[in-house]
């Protein structure tokens, strides 16, 4: 394999074993280390995304709100539509209609008319990422938060218009967070 020019002077052209085995070494171990670095990274443009998707979709409450838009043969629903957090359900949020004005989501299966759920879309988080607190919890429920936009007037109501604004934290395992918070104006913002 190797091929010496000048016996006597011992000058041969190509690497030894060792040379090689630490330079295979050094290769592996920056692989490695680029690995690991990209699944954190991935982790946190999940958490990047899904702090946005729930900021798109408060949006999308908000407009179906203020465009008064109707539910088949229902019309407009007369408290709104909103969107609730359960912190027992931390993958998910649902989006809804408030056909009976009370306030609140109303579990299980309800309906604003026969054959029309209340529930317009479940929307279900990314892997590893969850919603670890919201504020302001509601006080009968707690663990639960509803945050209903209303037209024709911008009204904004958090948990039955109890609180004047509301917080969302969603997190990684790893502790990283994305905080988005809604205020009675209707102002949706992400940190």
């Amino acid at each position: 394999m190797f091929k010496c020019l000048n016996v006597k002077m011992l000058k041969c052209r190509g690497f030894t074993l060792l040379e090689l085995l630490v330079v295979t070494g050094i290769i592996l171990g920056l692989g490695a280390l680029m690995l690991v670095n990209y699944r954190a990274g991935e982790q946190r443009f999940a958490l990047q995304r899904s702090g946005h998707k729930l900021a798109q979709d408060l949006r999308q409450v908000q407009e179906m709100a203020m465009s008064a838009r109707e539910i088949e043969t229902v019309g407009y629903p007369d408290g709104g539509f909103g969107i609730y957090f359960d912190l027992s359900n931390p993958g998910q949020y649902i989006l809804f209609a408030d056909c009976n004005a009370n306030g609140k989501y109303s579990t299980g299966h309800s309906v604003c008319a026969p054959g029309i759920p209340e529930i317009i879309e479940e929307i279900f988080l990314e892997s590893k990422v969850e919603i670890t607190d919201i504020s302001p919890s509601s006080l009968p429920a707690p663990g639960h938060l509803v945050i209903i936009f209303n037209a024709p007037d911008p009204d904004v109501s958090i948990n039955k218009g109890a609180a004047a604004q509301a917080q969302i934290t969603l997190s990684l395992k790893t502790g990283e967070t994305k905080i988005i918070k809604v205020n009675k104006a209707g102002l949706i913002s992400i940190e």
